[in-house]
């Protein structure tokens, strides 16, 4: 960051509001697709594990495209990249939401969690650059509005579900409003920046630092994948409680995740990432440990919310650390954090099933309690590193 406290230039707060329009975009484009999984399941006549099929190819798309972003944004930019990407992205959409058959709609997917990992890597690379014009923390609530955006894209598809539009239709219309959403959003980036230290840099495989932020980004989607999957279970199955009941509890969990990433960048600007990674950390371990143990659906519920409260912040100051420590590799190294990162929201549901054969759904339920405390002992991870080094 620089040393000045100044107010931020008019391109600066410009490209602000075009990264906020990918991050928003990003969420959407999301919440578009899982709303209409189910009328999709009906279309095609698809079972379960054709389902299951289907969500792994957004999967491999995803992963698959963050190996090579990141050196492209870090050799031409992220801007440059983001361009692209974005309308990529949108236009995505239309495939699934015209497949007439499974291998058709497996292909649209993999292009679709291709161009989601695309956009998602460079979105966050060119964050880190607008947060570096700023002088202060201003990351954790770009990803508050991701949270946004997925609400928005499911809002819309839950409407479009109700009335009972077409899936072609519903993500013809997505896909265009997503494409002049990107394109505005595009106008207003900063100009791409030349990245010669980036040839210095090819040679240097993953770093000791990035791997241990990778572990971080892992252990913390690792609990976010389990709660989307198990914390409905847990309430119905283990604590006996009715569906309804049953259902509060992810949704407490992402309101709160999301309601607390818009006060995070204040929080780190007050304390600094350390603490604030710190106190995230204990606050998720501590709080869902003991709302599991307390064996209450009033206290699993305060657990959850806690859990989410704990994780909102974490994720974001990860992604900072990672795409601050060498600016001319901000991109492969985001991509190296993210694809852990990737693995670990789509490892718990499956982590945590293969140990409820083990033992009880519970103590499944408290690795990922566990796994925040490590967090909370790793933060001195995610400090600034002193200009120079």
């Amino acid at each position: 960051m620089s040393d000045t406290l100044s107010a931020p230039a008019v391109a600066d707060r410009r490209a602000r509001w075009g990264v906020i329009g990918y991050f928003v975009a990003t969420g959407a484009a999301l919440g578009t697709w899982t709303s209409r999984i189910p009328a999709i399941k009906q279309d095609l006549e698809l079972d379960a594990g054709q389902v299951t099929v289907a969500l792994f190819a957004i999967a491999v798309g995803s992963v698959l495209a963050m190996q090579v972003v990141g050196h492209l944004a870090d050799r031409f930019g992220s801007a440059r990249v983001l361009g692209p990407a974005g309308l990529a992205m949108a236009a995505s959409l239309l495939v699934p939401g015209c497949a007439g058959s499974l291998p058709v709609l497996v292909g649209g997917l993999v292009l679709f969690g291709a161009g989601h990992g695309v956009v998602d890597v460079a979105m966050n690379a060119h964050a880190m650059q607008v947060q570096r014009r700023y002088s202060r923390p201003i990351v954790i609530t770009f990803h508050a509005l991701f949270s946004v955006g997925g609400l928005l894209g499911s809002g819309v598809g839950a409407v479009a579900a109700q009335l009972s539009t077409p899936v072609s239709l519903h993500f013809t219309l997505a896909a265009v409003a997503l494409a002049l959403l990107v394109e505005t959003s595009r106008r207003r980036l900063l100009p791409a920046e030349p990245h010669e230290a980036a040839e210095r840099s090819r040679a240097r495989g993953i770093s000791p630092a990035i791997l241990l932020l990778g572990v971080l980004a892992f252990s913390c989607s690792l609990g976010e994948g389990s709660m989307a999957d198990w914390s409905p279970l847990y309430l119905h199955d283990e604590l006996r409680t009715n569906p309804a009941i049953a259902a509060v509890g992810y949704a407490v969990f992402s309101t709160m995740m999301a309601i607390c990433r818009f006060l995070g960048d204040h929080l780190v600007a007050r304390f600094g990432p350390v603490v604030l990674v710190r106190t995230c950390g204990l606050i998720a371990g501590v709080g869902m440990g003991a709302g599991l143990l307390a064996h209450h659906p009033v206290a699993a519920i305060i657990g959850f919310a806690l859990f989410g409260i704990g994780l909102s912040c974490i994720i974001p100051q990860v992604f900072s650390a990672a795409g601050s420590r060498d600016p001319a590799r901000a991109g492969r190294d985001l991509a190296q954090v993210s694809t852990l990162g990737y693995g670990g929201l789509l490892a718990g549901p499956v982590v945590i099933g293969v140990i409820t054969h083990w033992t009880d759904l519970t103590t499944a339920l408290l690795i990922p309690a566990a796994l925040a405390l490590v967090v909370a002992l790793a933060a001195p991870i995610v400090r600034p590193r002193p200009e120079g080094l």
